[in-house]
């Protein structure tokens, strides 16, 4: 197991929403995009692309803005298909696959806890650890994929009530945080809902008139968002905002693997 001087994740803070709303956007927009033009192109991106970024970003050292990022974007396109997958192929609901993504990520998450002590953020600085993050992130995007069609297809809610729905739930974990909620369990849950409220936004812009959105297309709206994501990940490159070090990042993954050990 290799180990890590500082953390591989990015720190916690009002950008990395606003790049991760982006990332699920674009995840949307993307696949249903890629998927007009050509199903084997799509699958080539969407597969290919998340193993090679989720490979070069597993085998590097030291945590990147454009390594992370680019992992995040690929693992968003590819779990928009892990979600639409079975409900296409196998005409499963949505409501029933979101509870197999739910059973699987709280599955996991219990594993990562057991074994490492800790499912804080901060505390990626082990090959394992990343692992189970990337493991965890993946299906977080598997479940809010899978929840924003249940919301805004079968349960007929429509793209734009399902933005006013999500936008509300995930200041509900905020809320908890700062009236004692543990932070790790706050994060993840708003993670999970970072996916349906940015797949919801884009569906709105991209979707025609007739099916409740702004009939901007899925090729514009996936465009736009890339500019705005590509430049606001360079700003994060250049300007290393978002860097946790060992001298300068929280104390948290210290303080609960302390607690961890003690127990």
């Amino acid at each position: 197991m290799r180990t890590f001087r500082d953390t591989k994740v990015p720190a916690v803070f009002l950008l990395f929403w606003i790049v991760k709303l982006l990332t699920t956007g674009m995840g949307e927009a993307g696949s249903d995009y890629l998927g007009t033009v050509s199903i084997p192109l799509a699958a080539v991106i969407g597969i290919g692309g998340f193993f090679a970024a989720l490979w070069l970003q597993l085998r590097a050292d030291r945590y990147h803005p454009v390594r992370y990022w680019v992992t995040v974007l690929t693992v968003a396109l590819f779990g928009t298909m892990i979600a639409d997958g079975p409900h296409v192929v196998l005409g499963t609901p949505y409501a029933v696959d979101s509870g197999i993504y739910l059973l699987l990520l709280v599955g996991l998450l219990t594993w990562w806890k057991r074994s490492e002590g800790t499912l804080s953020v901060h505390s990626i600085t082990t090959s394992r650890r990343e692992r189970f993050y990337w493991g965890a992130v993946l299906l977080t995007f598997g479940l809010g994929t899978a929840v924003g069609d249940a919301t805004a297809i079968e349960m007929g809610l429509g793209f734009a009530l399902s933005i006013v729905l999500f936008s509300v739930l995930i200041l509900v974990p905020l809320g908890l945080w700062r009236l004692g909620l543990n932070a790790t369990i706050a994060f993840w849950a708003a993670y999970v809902l970072t996916r349906p409220l940015g797949a919801s936004v884009a569906d709105w812009l991209s979707a025609s008139h007739k099916h409740g959105g702004l009939g901007w297309g899925t090729g514009p709206v996936t465009g736009l968002a890339l500019v705005i994501f590509a430049g606001l990940v360079v700003y994060l490159a250049v300007t290393h905002a978002d860097v946790e070090t060992s001298e300068t990042g929280p104390s948290t993954a210290r303080t609960e693997e302390l607690d961890a050990a003690r127990k």
